[in-house]
C-alpha cells in the first residue's frame, strides 16, 4: 500500500513543484519519487501476502512482479521526456502529475481483490489517459484521439459495471475470494447472471487490452496521441489490464472455463489476423506499432485462454519483453521525426550510417518484438506457445505460427530501411544523453533475459 500512497502524494507534490515554477526539479523528483514507490514494492516481497483493507488489495508476488514493471518502465519512459512537453505546453507539471496518477491505478488493478477496486484502478488509470491523449489542444489527430478514447473507455466501463453488477447479483459480494467459493460450492446450480456477467466482464475488458473485434479505438488513439503518451498506453497501460485479466481468469473463474474458453478462443483469432494483417498493410511506423499492439494482445490472451502453472510467468516475460522493445521504438520513433518531420518508414533510411548506434538499437527492439531468438522476445513467444500446447489447441497454434511469420516480415521492413535504403537527408542524427542511457539499459535487460530467461521465469 505505501506504493500507492507514494505516487498519490507525489503526484500532488509535482503540481506544486510546477505551481512554484521549479521546472527543472519536475523529471529528478519525478524518478525519486517513483523509485521510493519501487522500494514499497520490493520491501513487500518477502512478507506474507494477505488481502488488507476489508479484503480490498492483496500484494502477493503476481501483484507485485507486474506493479514493479509497470514503475520500472515508467521511469524509463520519463527519462525519454525530458524537453519533451516544451513543444505543447509551459504548464508542464500537469502532464508529469498525470502519468503518475495513470500509474496509480496500473498498480492498483494489479492489487485488486475486490471488484470495487478493479473498478476504481481502472477508472484512475484511463481518465488520465483521456486527458494525455489529447493534450496537443491545435492538432486535430491528438483531439480525435481523446475523443476516441473517451467515447470507448465509458462504452467499455458501461460493460465492466454491468458485468459486475451481474456477479454481484448471482454471489452476493463483490470479493474474488467469495465468488470463487460460490463457484467451487454450486457446480450444477450457479446462477445464469453469473455466465452474463462472465461475457460482459470479457468484453469490457478485451475492450481495455485493444483485443478485436473489441480494437476500433486503437489505432487512431495510438496515432494521433504525441509518441511518449502512446508508449506509456501500449506499454505500462496494457500490462496492467493484462495482470487485472489474468488474476480475475485465473483465480476465480477457471472452473467455468469450458463456459468460457470457447469465446476467448474465438476473440484470439480474430485478434491475430486483424493485428498482423492490418500492421503488414501499414506505411507509417506508427501505426504499424499500434496494429501490431493488437497482434501482441492476442499473444498475452494465450495465457488466459490456456491457464496453468506457468500463466503468470509466461505473461509477465512477455510484458517485459514488449514493455521494453516497444520503449525503444517509440523513443527512437520520437528522434527520427524530429530529424525528418515523419514517422513513415522512409523516415528511417540510411540511419545505420547516420547514427550506428540507435539503428542497432532499433534492430534489437525489432528482433525482439518478431521473437527472434537470443531476445526476450522469443522467451515471452515461448512461454506463450507453450501454454497453447499444454492445452492442444493445434489449430490456434499453426495459426499463430503463421502470423508470427507475419509479424517477421514487418518489423524487418524497419531494418531494411535503416540499413539497405539511402536517405535523401544525410545529416547525422545526434541522440541525446537520457535517450542514450534509456536505449543502452532497455537493449541490455532485452538480451540478458532473452540468453538467461530464468532471471524473470523463476519468479513464481
Amino acid at each position: 500500500m505505501g506504493a500507492i500512497i507514494t505516487l498519490s502524494l507525489l503526484g500532488i507534490l509535482i503540481l506544486y513543484v510546477g505551481l512554484f515554477k521549479a521546472k527543472n526539479a519536475l523529471l529528478p523528483v519525478s524518478i525519486l519519487g517513483l523509485l521510493v514507490a519501487l522500494g514499497f514494492e520490493v520491501s513487500y516481497w518477502n512478507q506474507t501476502a494477505e488481502p488488507l483493507y476489508k479484503g480490498m488489495v492483496i500484494f502477493d508476488h503476481f501483484s507485485l512482479s507486474f506493479s514493479m514493471l509497470c514503475i520500472g518502465l515508467t521511469i524509463l519512459i520519463l527519462f525519454l521526456s525530458k524537453e519533451y512537453f516544451k513543444a505543447y505546453s509551459e504548464n508542464i507539471a500537469e502532464y508529469y502529475t498525470l502519468i503518475i496518477f495513470s500509474l496509480t491505478g496500473a498498480i492498483i488493478v494489479c492489487s485488486f481483490h475486490n471488484f470495487a477496486m478493479l473498478f476504481i484502478g481502472l477508472e484512475i488509470m484511463s481518465v488520465a489517459l483521456y486527458i494525455l491523449a489529447g493534450i496537443r489542444r491545435r492538432d486535430k489527430a491528438s483531439n480525435e484521439a481523446a475523443l476516441k478514447y473517451f467515447l470507448m473507455g465509458a462504452f467499455s466501463t458501461g460493460f465492466l459495471l454491468f458485468g459486475i453488477t451481474l456477479m454481484y447479483g448471482a454471489t452476493g459480494s463483490f470479493d474474488i475470494t467469495v465468488i470463487k467459493q460460490y463457484i467451487v460450492e454450486n457446480p450444477t446450480g450457479i446462477s445464469p447472471l453469473l455466465y452474463g456477467g462472465i461475457l460482459l466482464l470479457l468484453v469490457g475488458l478485451c475492450f481495455k487490452v485493444g483485443a478485436a473485434p473489441f480494437h476500433f479505438w486503437t489505432p487512431d488513439v495510438y496515432d494521433g496521441s504525441p509518441i511518449l503518451i502512446t508508449s506509456f498506453m501500449s506499454t505500462v497501460v496494457k500490462i496492467a489490464s493484462f495482470a487485472g485479466f489474468l488474476k480475475l481468469f485465473s483465480y476465480v473463474l477457471v472452473p467455468l472455463n469450458e463456459f468460457w474458453t470457447p469465446i476467448l478462443l474465438t476473440v484470439v483469432i480474430i485478434t491475430l489476423l486483424i493485428g498482423n494483417v492490418s500492421a503488414l498493410m501499414q506505411t507509417s511506423f506508427k501505426r504499424m506499432m499500434a496494429y501490431s499492439s493488437i497482434s501482441h494482445a492476442g499473444y498475452m490472451l494465450f495465457a488466459i485462454l490456456s491457464i496453468g502453472p506457468n500463466s503468470a510467468s509466461g505473461i509477465l516475460a512477455y510484458s517485459a519483453a514488449y514493455g521494453l522493445a516497444s520503449i525503444v521504438a517509440f523513443g527512437a520513433l520520437i528522434l527520427v521525426k524530429r530529424h525528418i518531420g515523419s514517422d513513415q518508414f522512409e523516415s528511417f533510411n540510411g540511419l545505420g550510417k547516420k547514427n550506428p548506434w540507435l539503428a542497432f538499437v532499433i534492430t534489437v527492439a525489432m528482433l525482439s518484438l518478431a521473437g527472434i531468438p537470443l531476445t526476450a522476445g522469443f522467451i515471452g513467444k515461448f512461454m506463450m506457445f507453450s501454454n497453447v500446447m499444454n492445452d492442444y489447441h493445434t489449430v490456434l497454434l499453426v495459426i499463430a505460427a503463421i502470423n508470427a511469420a507475419v509479424g517477421v516480415y514487418y518489423y524487418l521492413r524497419v531494418v531494411v530501411h535503416m540499413y539497405f535504403m539511402k536517405s535523401k537527408n544525410e545529416e547525422t542524427l545526434s541522440l541525446p544523453m537520457n535517450y542514450s542511457l534509456v536505449f543502452g539499459l532497455a537493449v541490455l535487460l532485452t538480451i540478458v533475459l532473452g540468453v538467461y530467461p530464468d532471471l524473470i521465469l523463476g519468479v513464481f
